[in-house]
Parts: structure tokens; sequence; C-alpha cells
């Protein structure tokens, strides 16, 4: 997930507060600063009396040449590293980007943000915002939490749905009203995750529930915000789900409670490009999963052929973890 942090120095409330509005990941403060951040809001500080401190947790790498690479690498793996240098044009960003290093790019303006995250169609992940204007901070942050990151999704072709008896299944009311389209990623096995859509549809048997998504059994894996799966039977209130549009857009939800109840069950099986996978849900009208355009599809109409999406990987997982080995789940 894209992250911004906003450096405050010298001290101004007035960019702490816009930076707690805008939904910023961290603020990082001069020394001595951290509780007054703190007063305005709950969020991560970086300072040396934050929850992240200079040298320990978070390294300030001024690079001067290609020869410094391999070095931020290494750093990166264990901590936080922010790039420095005074002429940008020398900084090997793509190379570091090709070698899998999570660094961290300071950005002053909207511009520089949009050209930091897209660098090699990829980008870094995550930017600090060293700028002192009031409106490009805002617009930077707006631009973030907006545009979001992408999930690739594809196509999935029903085989059949069937009964599956009796079961838990959860249903997951987060804090966010869901538009139509969007929904959340869940099935069976973490390699194949099914967009099951919200209960944002209007039906003559219930009210709209556009914050739920009634996702499917308690075993089941669901993608969460730090890119991990978890099992729907594991998340509780305050939990950061990902939030996934028919478009494989992605923005994060926050759980606000749960619910758990007995209900009878039916097992999807679709075909993804040539493998099985499946999830099983409840059996009702107004479970539903999405269409290539978006559309909700409920459950009880699928028929073999019907087309549904679906976000696929191949590694395995291991404790929600992505891995490279040979898994197998049936």
């Amino acid at each position: 997930m894209r992250k911004i942090w906003v450096k405050v120095d010298p001290w101004d409330k007035e960019i702490v507060k816009t930076a707690l509005e805008g939904g910023a990941d961290g603020i990082m403060v001069p020394p001595g600063y951290s509780e007054q951040v703190k007063a305005l809001g709950r969020i991560e500080t970086i300072a040396e009396d934050g929850d992240l401190k200079p040298d320990e947790d978070v390294i300030i790498y001024q690079i001067k040449s290609g020869a410094d690479e391999e070095e931020i690498v290494r750093l990166a793996r264990d901590k936080r590293v922010i790039l420095e240098s005074t002429d940008w044009s020398i900084i090997p960003l793509e190379n570091l980007i090709a070698k899998g290093a999570d660094v961290i790019a300071p950005v002053d303006s909207l511009k520089a943000a949009e050209t930091a995250f897209g660098i090699l169609e990829k980008g870094v992940s995550h930017i600090l915002f060293t700028g002192s204007d009031l409106i490009e901070l805002k617009k930077t942050l707006n631009w973030i939490k907006a545009k979001g990151d992408q999930i690739p999704l594809e196509i999935a072709e029903v085989i059949d749905v069937q009964p599956a008896g009796m079961g838990d299944r959860v249903c997951v009311d987060t804090c966010t009203d869901m538009k139509p389209g969007e929904g959340m990623l869940v099935g069976n096995s973490s390699r194949a995750l099914f967009l099951v859509h919200a209960e944002s549809i209007e039906n003559p048997y219930v009210a709209p529930r556009p914050f739920r998504v009634n996702a499917g059994a308690v075993h089941a894996y669901t993608r969460v915000a730090d890119g991990k799966t978890r099992y729907l039977s594991e998340l509780k209130s305050g939990d950061q789900i990902l939030i996934t549009d028919f478009q494989g857009n992605i923005s994060v939800g926050t759980v606000g409670r749960l619910k758990i109840e007995r209900r009878p069950l039916v097992l999807l099986r679709a075909n993804i490009g040539g493998a099985e996978a499946s999830t099983i849900l409840q059996n009702a009208e107004t479970i539903r999963l999405t269409d290539p355009d978006g559309k909700a599809a409920s459950i009880v109409s699928l028929k073999p052929g019907d087309k549904i999406l679906a976000a696929v990987e191949e590694a395995g997982r291991h404790f929600g973890m992505k891995i490279d080995e040979t898994i197998t789940e049936k």
C-alpha cells in the first residue's frame, strides 16, 4: 500500500493538522515535538522522542552515486531508508526499485509524488513530503488517498454452484460505505480470491447495507491492508482490510464488527486460466459476486459459463505471508 509521511521541521501546527486531516501515515518532527503531534491526533511519529527513532528505526541516507546501491538494499531489509541528495538527477532510484529495495523518496509537490510513484511503472511505495506549501500538501494527500493501488483481476468462468450444508459464515461490517462494483476478495485458497460484492444493491427483502460484505465461511481467506491474507474468523474491530472494486482499484477499510452466524452454505467452483478455484458463501439471494462490468451477480442465479472476477497469485501463503514454495490446496 502507498504510504506518505509528512516532515514538519521547523514545527508548524497547521501542517500537522493538515497531515492528520488528510490521512497521512506518519509525521516527522524535530526532537521534543512528538507529544504535541499526539495531542492533535493519533498517528505514528518519527522523532527522537517518537514511535520510530532516527538511526534506530529510520535511516536517512545521502546517496551520492550508484556505488551506494548495495548498501541501501542491505539497510532497507531491516530499516526504513529515506533517500537524500542535493542532486536528484543522479539518484539511481530505478535501480533500487528493480532490486526490490523498499525505500522512501522525499518529495515537495504533487508532481514529484506522481513521478516517484510511477517510476518503472511500479514506483516507490512510500514518500516523505518535505514541502511547506499547505495547498500542495492537501493536493498530494488527496491524490494518494483517491488513487490508491491496484490488484490485477482476472475473469473466472463458473463451473457450478452446489449446496454445501450448514456452517458458520462471516459478515464483515466495515466503517466504509462501499459503492456498486466494490467489495472484498475472498476464497478457499489464497491462490484465487473472488470479488464478493458489498450489500450496496437495492432488493425487495432487506435494506441495502453498503458498509457490509457477507464474505463467506469462517475458514476463508481475505486480503488485508499489509498485503497479507487473514482468515475471516480472525478479523476483529479495528483491523484494516482491503476494499477492491471491479477495476482492481484498492483502498483500506476498517472493520467495525463481525457477525458470525450459522447459515446454509453453497460451494462455488470456477475455472481461472485453466485451473479450478473455489469459495464457500451463504446460500441467499443477497450474496453476490461481481461480473467483469462491475455488476453484482447473485450466488443463487449464477450458472455454468457465467463470468465473475477474481484475483490470482501463484505463490503460496504461510501465516498469511506470500512465499515461493510448493503448496497444494484442495
